[in-house]
């Protein structure tokens, strides 16, 4: 990866951090912004920033996804990514919230990390293309850029799940971490 790219995700993690740290809407508990000294990452990795194939769906699926704690939520599977990761293939699905129609493209997902080395629910990545994505369109999915839910601060934050659809096979080691192991 150049150097600016880790810079630039470098700084950017710090932001987060001075975010979290000090922000009156950041879900670490306030009795707890003391002694939070930084989020935990993953090293900056260029093999999990990969390219993927679009694949869109004309007429998007209702996903409903559970949550940490609370009701449903309903979302459009609007379009797939398939890519390679290790030498395998994966597909991974993107969502929208059915009134949001050009809102950033969501993916949750799940990996062999999740529970041991990342947050137990699964973490986030968001899309936001410059343009509407079509049928095989390639687009970067940057995993180091993969973060989790504020409910892995604050039970008081309900966060949807991943769908199984998009528990990958293989370890995303790329992204937030836990906080502790």
């Amino acid at each position: 990866m150049s150097d600016g790219y880790t810079s630039r995700l470098e700084e950017s993690r710090a932001e987060k951090d001075e975010f979290f740290a000090e922000h009156p809407q950041s879900p670490i508990p306030p009795e707890d912004r003391e002694s939070f000294d930084g989020l935990r990452y993953f090293d900056p990795d260029p093999d999990h920033r990969v390219e993927a194939t679009v694949r869109v769906h004309d007429d998007p699926e209702p996903v409903e996804m559970e949550t940490t704690a609370g009701p449903n939520v309903r979302y459009l599977r609007v379009m797939s990514f398939e890519f390679e990761l290790d030498g395998e293939t994966h597909t991974l699905s993107a969502y929208r919230q059915e009134t949001e129609e050009d809102a950033v493209l969501f993916v949750p997902f799940r990996d062999k990390t999740t529970g041991q080395e990342t947050y137990r629910h699964g973490r986030y990545i968001e899309l936001e293309p410059e343009t509407e994505p079509t049928d095989g369109d390639r687009v970067v999915i940057d995993f180091n850029l993969a973060y989790n839910p504020f409910c892995a601060y604050s039970e008081t934050f309900s966060c949807p799940l991943a769908p199984e659809e998009n528990w990958l096979e293989t370890e995303i080691r790329a992204g937030e971490r836990t906080l502790t192991e």
